[in-house]
């Protein structure tokens, strides 16, 4: 079943006299439970491709549809609705809030969505002992090593149980061990029914997905099915 669908999307920015366009007629088609990898060098317009699946921007022409509803057209309020419930940020740079603890930085997304107290502390929970930070719970980020940071970032991106879970660089701000940790997690989470889309500019990270997209020029320059050892 088809999540994400793109038509012929451009971006275009107005810089002054000169046009610059980030994206040029970009169409891709992703099911639900794929694991995609989108790749190119910097500029090739991979973050504006992110930001537009993850409804951080709308197209300047095109078409994009997600799970079954068309957001290249939404207002910024629904918008805003849109990435609340289908999607799931994790950032190079944890974004966690320091003096709060991991509990309560899953948590925070649960209190736009009109969930219970209680209902949101479960939610959290459950968020953490899947990413297997269940004992680490009530440490705030200071307390906790950079892959345990990027752990609560990813059960932050979960806790809404969203469409996809989008990640932008994931392993950038940690150490190779960790990273690979990491990669292993969204493997597991890949398994476990999860559509994930990974930005990244790493070829061994990349290789980690099903599939990936290579962008150059704003536009999809070629795609690599990835052929695991069984």
């Amino acid at each position: 079943m088809t999540l994400i669908q793109t038509n012929n999307i451009w971006k275009t920015y107005d810089m002054g006299a000169v046009q610059v366009h980030a994206l040029r007629g970009v169409s891709i088609s992703i099911d639900k439970g794929e694991y995609i990898a989108i790749m190119g060098p910097s500029g090739s317009g991979k973050s504006t491709l992110m930001n537009l699946i993850g409804c951080l921007d709308t197209p300047s022409q095109g078409e994009y549809h997600l799970n079954g509803k068309r957001v290249s057209q939404m207002l910024d309020d629904e918008l805003a609705a849109i990435r609340n419930k289908e999607i799931g940020f994790v950032f190079q740079t944890f974004n966690l809030m320091p003096r709060s603890t991991a509990l309560q930085n899953v948590e925070l997304p649960l209190i736009y969505g009109g969930h219970s107290r209680e209902e949101r502390l479960a939610m959290a929970r459950r968020a953490l002992e899947v990413v297997h930070l269940g004992e680490r719970m009530l440490h705030k980020p200071n307390e906790l090593s950079g892959g345990q940071r990027q752990r609560v970032a990813i059960a932050r991106a979960l806790v809404n149980e969203p469409s996809l879970l989008l990640a932008d660089e994931p392993t950038g701000n940690i150490d190779t061990k960790t990273g690979d940790e990491i990669m292993q997690l969204f493997n597991e989470l890949h398994r476990n029914g999860n559509t994930i889309i990974l930005v990244t500019h790493e070829m061994e990270v990349a290789r980690c997905a099903e599939r990936i997209l290579f962008i150059r020029d704003g536009m999809i320059e070629k795609e690599e099915i990835v052929r695991r050892a069984s």
